[in-house]
């Protein structure tokens, strides 16, 4: 699905430490407009939408929110200094190893983002992810290849609503129009044009050679 990337039509929400995309470092522009909100009208819509307290994925973007907001000039001097980089640190160090969720306070994350299940999740430091994006168990979205200044230009950018399937993967610099559904255990390496639907290859059904279908059954009896 080779798209042109000026015909990719995607709009990312920006989070508490998208200072460098020209926001207020605090603050989160909502989807459909009107006043920004705060970090901590911001916790509490990914409590609500990631299932409650207690969940994985509420974990994971709480510690990513807390950790991006240390970083902003908004955050108190305790916070942007050593001890809020160590708690920083010890948080995104604790999702990850436990959940299996690779979230770096550096992605920016929009609003209502939900991941909704745990384990072998992987995102770029540098990736972009849009508003009320749905990310799911296995998912790497991150570089193609390459480290230093190659890797660091490699990061995909998911627009608002975007839902990403079980062991899908989405590498290199490629931007995912809004509302687009990659599907489980699909490979994106090229835009994504908003609204359409990224589906894997269908399985193969092969049937075993009569011989050696019988040894199998032979083996199985014993």
């Amino acid at each position: 699905m080779d798209v042109d990337t000026d015909e990719v039509s995607g709009t990312v929400g920006t989070g508490p430490g998208d200072a460098a995309a020209g926001g207020d470092a605090d603050r989160a522009e909502p989807a459909g407009g009107g006043a920004p909100i705060g970090i901590l009208a911001q916790l509490k819509e990914d409590v609500a939408v990631n299932g409650g307290l207690l969940t994985p994925g509420t974990h994971a973007v709480v510690v990513h929110r807390l950790g991006a907001w240390a970083r902003s000039d908004a955050a108190p001097a305790w916070a942007r200094g050593t001890l809020g980089r160590k708690l920083g640190t010890l948080g995104h160090v604790v999702v990850r190893n436990v959940y299996g969720i690779e979230l770096p306070p550096t992605t920016v994350l929009g609003r209502r983002v939900r991941i909704a299940h745990q384990n072998g999740i992987v995102v770029h430091p540098n990736s972009r992810i849009g508003d009320d994006c749905v990310i799911r168990q296995g998912v790497s979205i991150g570089a193609g290849m390459g480290d230093g200044e190659r890797f660091a230009k490699q990061a995909p950018v998911l627009g608002r609503g975007v839902s990403v399937g079980a062991g899908a993967v989405v590498v290199g610099g490629v931007k995912v129009g809004d509302d687009a559904v990659i599907g489980p255990n699909a490979t994106v390496m090229t835009n994504v044009k908003p609204g359409v639907r990224v589906l894997a290859p269908p399985p193969r059904m092969l049937a075993l050679p009569d011989a050696v279908a019988q040894r199998e059954r032979d083996a199985r009896s014993g």
